[in-house]
């Protein structure tokens, strides 16, 4: 079971490791920037601000700024969550702020969001715990959102769709349907691009307005610049009410009138100049009227209006106030001689001192003081505070640190240490008060710039570690590694620049520039530099070595003429020699007959030879027989070796048998192939009778000859008739072409009658016997069947009776055969 167990947990580890790899591979922060995915991204953009640039005649100014949200969603590790500072992926749950459009995580929003309502509502800090409906503040922009703000559901951009689905071919969280947001400010229409992150772009409908100060006439202007001025003096009246306003048409009040004029203080005594917008102003003399008593002035600075009564006019009273006395303004209130009876600072005891001009003196009077914590009391002046030793051990508002002061009322004061955390950046330490919760986004942002600097993308700190550095469009401007005064153009980039794939051009050895790519910095595998212990070790990698190799031979194509001279090919410069083109020299050599059969070489040119094609002293020598072709029908071979000219008379004897085959002859070859067809066919013939068998069947009379033997035969033949009994000689010649022949008589005619019914005869014979048997076997067949056997030892023998012809055949066919005998 234990073992069930692990595997169970191995196989679900796998699953969630697969899972992981497969949702990574969908996620923004993995894509990959190179031109595909720019090619795709520009496609999505293009759709995406269709409808809105139909409306502007192709003008896309002014959506540069929804461009670069646009970017940040497609851009590997843009968008990053300022909560846990963790990139946001195309296929997680997302919640974007409406006052600064930053999305965050919908899971780490609704804890930030419940986080900070806890915090602000806590009991520690508020005694209205859960009767007040406090807000919570965006991690970024500290926008303000109520309680029932909280998003619990995952919505797209413009907020139609729930849960949209993921489509490679939108804006990440995007449904595709038309944005339909109210512009900000208001203008009564709606974003007309698909539902997209950020700020929606100005509106681009067009309106009939007229300018600010309403003196030119209405003319269409994008909704969005509808406001707008006609440069003429605005000539509306300000608020001196003496001059009008000299500034071009423009929004809003007008400013105040800058010109300068001589204005009257408050109480009329000075004169000054002053801008035309502030009349009223006051001096900073003392009024000094004489008061309607006629013993005081009037003690006030530079005032409108009457001076009043005197001050001390009227009823006063002492400064106890018990008593109240009538005096004139001359004479000063007197003590009235009761107790003070003040409320001294303490609040407690009151002024024993008879009534006094002034403060009263501080409470002198000893009580028992309990301290402010109320552990302990002591005997002491009532005006003196008492604080004991003792050190609060209370946990204060961050429940983390005890409070530690002395004396405390229990209501400890806040923390006034610094929280001093790491941050989720992992760079900065929160400089907030200790508070509970989790810690405020890092506010600060890091420049990830490309590898020369020019190009620069800000990024929540924290995220520069794991966020891919930008694009950078500049061209590399590193020196070159190699030997070339400049590097081939190519984008900024970090680590080593790409091996040079310019031309070498590096003069070689034969005066040709070496044409191959550069090889200064070639890779180079290095091998043997650590032995295996044994089959057991791991294989280490291959190690690949930085160096400069050699240029490699020289490949331009120079004509070189083969050493027999039979062709010229282009060779590579390197190994341009004279070469054997492997052909047969060709060069006739001295027999005139045959050609020099070696395989192609140096020929050494003899003086006065002009002729190219002649043999030299490197040829071979002929040593083949001479195979000059003899006169027609002579079937020998010059005796001489090879030789030019005209090959001597042929002398040998032919041995040739005769026409007839019988006979051999021994001619001179010479005489048999010089005859002419007469001659020859005396010179073959043995001169003896012709043993060939003529057609007929007779030996031919004429002497050995050629061809076929002549057909008339002089041989006198006996020719018979058809039935052999008559007989006559006739020559065999006639025979043959059939112009004579031998008919039967009448005495043949009637044997031949006779023979015929002898054989009519008999095979009528043959056919009555034939019945009689059948008949035979019929009836011993029937009597086996009754019964009528008899017994096994004797056999019933058939006495078949012989017919007539069986009886006289011998005596009617011995004279017959007898006459014919005599016949012949």
């Amino acid at each position: 079971l234990s073992s069930q167990k692990k595997f169970d947990e191995i196989k679900k580890a796998n699953q969630a490791a697969a899972k992981k790899l497969v949702e990574d591979q969908f996620s923004s922060s993995s894509e990959d920037d190179d031109e595909d995915a720019e090619v795709k991204q520009g496609k999505i953009l293009a759709k995406t601000f269709t409808i809105y640039t139909s409306q502007t005649d192709g003008d896309a100014s002014e959506l540069e700024r929804t461009r670069q949200y646009m970017n940040e969603a497609f851009q590997s590790g843009a968008m990053t969550c300022l909560i846990c500072i963790a990139s946001v992926k195309r296929n997680q749950a997302v919640w974007s702020c409406c006052g600064c459009f930053c999305i965050f995580h919908l899971v780490c929003i609704q804890k930030w969001a419940k986080d900070s309502l806890f915090l602000v509502s806590s009991p520690l800090t508020d005694d209205d715990f859960g009767k007040k409906d406090y807000p919570w503040p965006c991690p970024k922009c500290r926008f303000e959102y109520k309680r029932s703000e909280t998003p619990s559901r995952y919505y797209c951009y413009c907020g139609k769709v729930e849960n949209p689905a993921l489509d490679p071919w939108l804006i990440p969280h995007s449904c595709g349907q038309i944005c339909e947001r109210e512009f900000k400010p208001s203008c009564g229409h709606k974003c007309l691009l698909l539902c997209h992150p950020g700020p929606c772009p100005p509106c681009p409908k067009m309106v009939t307005t007229t300018c600010h100060c309403k003196k030119a006439k209405p003319v269409p202007r994008r909704c969005s610049a509808k406001e707008w001025s006609c440069r003429l003096p605005c000539g509306r009246t300000l608020l001196c009410g003496q001059h009008t306003c000299e500034n071009s048409c423009h929004a809003g009040d007008c400013q105040p009138c800058p010109r300068v004029s001589k204005q009257r203080c408050i109480c009329g005594r000075q004169t000054a100049e002053r801008l035309c917008a502030s009349p009223q102003w006051r001096c900073d003399q003392v009024c000094g009227k004489p008061l309607p008593c006629g013993n005081h002035t009037c003690e006030q600075v530079c005032h409108a209006g009457p001076c009043g009564d005197c001050p001390r006019s009227g009823k006063r009273s002492c400064p106890c106030e018990k008593s109240k006395f009538t005096l004139p303004c001359t004479e000063d209130v007197p003590t009235c001689g009761d107790s003070c009876d003040k409320v001294l600072e303490c609040g407690i005891h009151k002024c024993s001192q008879r009534c006094h001009r002034g403060p009263c003196e501080v409470c002198r009077q000893e009580v028992e003081k309990q301290c402010r914590c109320g552990k302990h009391t002591k005997r002491m002046p009532c005006h003196k505070p008492y604080l004991c030793e003792t050190k609060c051990t209370k946990i204060r508002d961050c429940q983390k640190h005890q409070c530690k002061r002395k004396c405390c009322s229990g209501n400890c004061p806040p923390c006034d240490q610094v929280c001093g955390r790491t941050l989720g950046c992992r760079n900065h330490k929160c400089p907030s008060g200790c508070h509970r919760g989790s810690c405020n986004p890092c506010p600060e942002t890091v420049d990830v710039k490309c590898s020369c600097g020019k190009t620069v993308i800000k990024v929540p700190c924290g995220r520069e570690r794991t966020i891919k550095p930008p694009k950078c469009k500049q061209l590399c401007s590193r020196p070159p590694t190699c030997h070339h005064s400049t590097q081939e153009k190519h984008y900024c980039h970090f680590g080593r620049c790409p091996p040079c794939r310019q031309s070498c051009q590096k003069t070689l050895t034969c005066g040709h520039l070496c044409p191959v790519p550069c090889h200064d910095e070639a890779l180079v595998k290095q091998t043997g530099l650590h032995q295996s212990a044994g089959p057991w070790e791991q294989p280490s990698e291959p190690v690949f070595i930085q160096t400069a190799l050699p240029c490699p031979p020289c490949e331009v194509p120079i004509p070189v003429e083969c050493l027999g001279q039979h062709e010229v090919s282009p060779l590579p410069c390197h190994s341009a020699n004279p070469y054997s083109c492997k052909r047969f020299c060709g060069r006739l050599l001295d027999c005139q007959n045959h050609t020099c059969m070696k395989e192609c070489h140096h020929v050494t040119k003899l003086n006065g030879s002009a002729d190219g094609k002649k043999s030299g002293p490197e040829c071979l020598q002929c040593e083949e027989e001479c195979t000059k072709s003899r006169l027609p029908g002579c079937p020998h071979r010059c005796v001489l070796p090879c030789h030019p000219g005209d090959c001597p008379s042929c002398l040998q004897m032919l041995k040739i048998k005769c026409h007839c085959k019988l006979s051999i002859l021994y001619i001179e070859c010479l005489k048999l192939t010089c005859a002419d067809l007469k001659e020859k066919e005396l010179l073959i013939s043995c001169k003896n009778q012709c043993p060939k068998e003529l057609p007929c069947g007779h030996r031919c009379k004429e002497m050995c000859h050629s061809g076929s033997c002549p057909l008339n035969c002089s041989q006198k033949v006996k020719l018979r008739c058809l039935c052999k009994r008559l007989k006559k000689e006739i020559q065999c010649s006639k025979i043959q072409e059939g112009q004579v022949s031998l008919e039967c008589d009448a005495l043949c005619k009637e044997m031949k009658r006779k023979a015929s019914e002898i054989k009519e005869a008999e095979a009528k014979a043959a056919i009555e016997e034939e019945k009689r048997r059948q008949q035979a076997e019929l009836e011993a067949f029937e009597n086996r069947l009754k019964g009528r056997r008899k017994n096994k030892r004797r056999r019933d023998e058939a006495e078949v009776e012989q017919s007539s012809w069986q009886k006289y055949k011998n005596l009617i066919m011995l004279p017959m055969f007898g006459v014919a005998v005599v016949m012949v």
